[in-house]
């Protein structure tokens, strides 16, 4: 996972700023706390080699799932960062089981590196 020159965009939104993108792009309807948009993959991904892409964040889905967890809100922000980064990185949870539990311990050694 090291990209040292690679960067990424982080947007922060509301569940109604979230709710059409979750609509249009994974036609999935209402609300969800995190979606990645990967540039490393598909026809333009040579135009800039260091984007990672995007991360879309719901704060109010965010502050919800902290809640209901019993853990702090900038815990669970951080894990959804984490989250969106690894489908940057080709994570991928929805493909099988096994490829559910490599992304969950790269999560959770991240957040130990983390300190959290």
């Amino acid at each position: 996972m090291a990209s040292p020159e690679a960067e990424l965009s982080l947007l922060v939104v509301d569940d109604d700023g979230i709710a059409p993108l979750n609509q249009e792009y994974l036609g999935r309807q209402g609300p969800t706390n995190v979606i990645a948009f990967p540039m490393q993959e598909g026809q333009f991904s040579e135009l800039s080699p260091h984007l990672l892409g995007d991360v879309v964040i719901s704060v109010e889905t965010c502050q919800r799932e902290a809640q209901t967890a019993g853990i702090a809100f900038e815990r669970r922000f951080i894990e959804l960062l984490i989250h969106g980064i690894l489908h940057l990185f080709g994570y991928d949870h929805e493909k099988s089981s096994a490829e559910a539990r490599r992304m969950e311990q790269k999560s959770e050694a991240l957040l130990q590196r983390l300190g959290i």
